[in-house]
């Protein structure tokens, strides 16, 4: 890990970066998780690389990341703008994956153990890694806006939320994309009035839990310090904050490769079609992921990059929309 050169002029970023995975490494795959759609105005992708706003202990921070070199071994260039700049980079290594180790489940004896598709998959996805922000809010409040919803319901309150309340990127518009956005800090989404939740689409109970949640937003930010399994038990004590979101925020913060969203609509019945060709609800799910203890969520991911995709049987989820009533 070296530190890059900073290239002078307006655009010059605050810090910068340069990461070595030390093998096959895909940016996009691994950071793909961390994207709220395609719309996300947190996150956006360019033909120069892959922008990220957030905000830091320090303050907000623009981080641009690419990938240079060959696909067997790459660079990782990190730059980032604004007050936080220099604490997005201190975490890039972290972001990207430095401390998922994939050596056990890589061993020919794991992978013997795995149906051949799965396996198969990993032998063709062997730069993946999970990436691990560190932070915990700003994987929170999308998450909790997904909970009993359609992803597109979810996605639209998201969008509808950030570039109403949120703050345009460090740099934006000039060393950065102009949409790109960083989250309201824990303060700014509690005086997010109640009416402007109602025209998200954010009912009552999940707009709740934001509030509940955030008026801790210290001591939040300290269970990224925690390990996963006791950062998602911490969470659940928070009203309205359950297994599913709880394991969805730690897949993301922590790099957690083992945690699993229990009570998914659809997770459970794809895992149980992957791995036997019939649809299972959550208990099925983990009796048949049970062998791969320890790495239940890397076998989730791989089954993801296989092609594989679930026959479709009955009703969908219905679309609905709070806002007129």
């Amino acid at each position: 890990m070296t530190i890059a050169e900073l290239p002078v002029g307006a655009a010059a970023p605050d810090a910068a970066l340069r990461w070595h995975p030390g093998g096959p490494y895909d940016l996009f795959q691994t950071l793909g998780t961390l994207r709220r759609g395609h719309g996300d105005p947190s996150v956006r992708v360019t033909p120069d690389g892959l922008w990220m706003a957030f905000t830091t202990a320090s303050g907000p921070a623009t981080l641009r990341l690419a990938a240079t070199g060959p696909a067997a071994a790459p660079c990782i260039e990190a730059r980032a703008w604004g007050p936080g700049a220099a604490s997005a980079v201190e975490a890039v290594p972290r972001l990207l994956g430095r401390d998922d180790d994939w050596t056990g489940f890589d061993e020919p004896a794991f992978l013997a153990t795995l149906p051949r598709m799965v396996a198969e998959a990993r032998r063709r996805n062997r730069a993946l890694r999970l990436p691990a922000t560190g932070r915990i809010i700003d994987s929170l409040v999308p998450t909790v806006l997904e909970q009993k919803v359609t992803v597109i319901e979810a996605r639209r309150a998201y969008r509808y939320l950030m570039y109403r309340f949120g703050t345009a990127a460090p740099g934006a518009g000039a060393a950065a994309p102009a949409n790109l956005m960083v989250q309201p800090t824990p303060e700014q989404w509690l005086r997010i009035p109640s009416w402007e939740w109602h025209k998200a689409g954010v009912g009552p109970q999940r707009a709740a839990t934001v509030m509940r949640a955030l008026r801790s937003a210290a001591a939040l930010e300290r269970l990224a310090a925690l390990p996963a399994a006791e950062a998602a038990a911490k969470l659940q004590v928070i009203p309205g904050i359950g297994v599913w979101t709880a394991a969805e925020v730690v897949q993301r913060t922590h790099g957690c490769p083992d945690s699993i969203a229990v009570g998914d609509y659809h997770l459970a019945a794809y895992v149980g079609a992957a791995l036997t060709g019939r649809r299972t609800d959550d208990a099925g799910m983990l009796r048949l992921l049970a062998p791969w203890a320890g790495h239940r969520q890397r076998v989730v991911r791989v089954i993801g990059l296989s092609g594989f995709r679930k026959p479709v049987f009955g009703p969908r989820m219905t679309i609905q929309d709070h806002r007129g009533h």
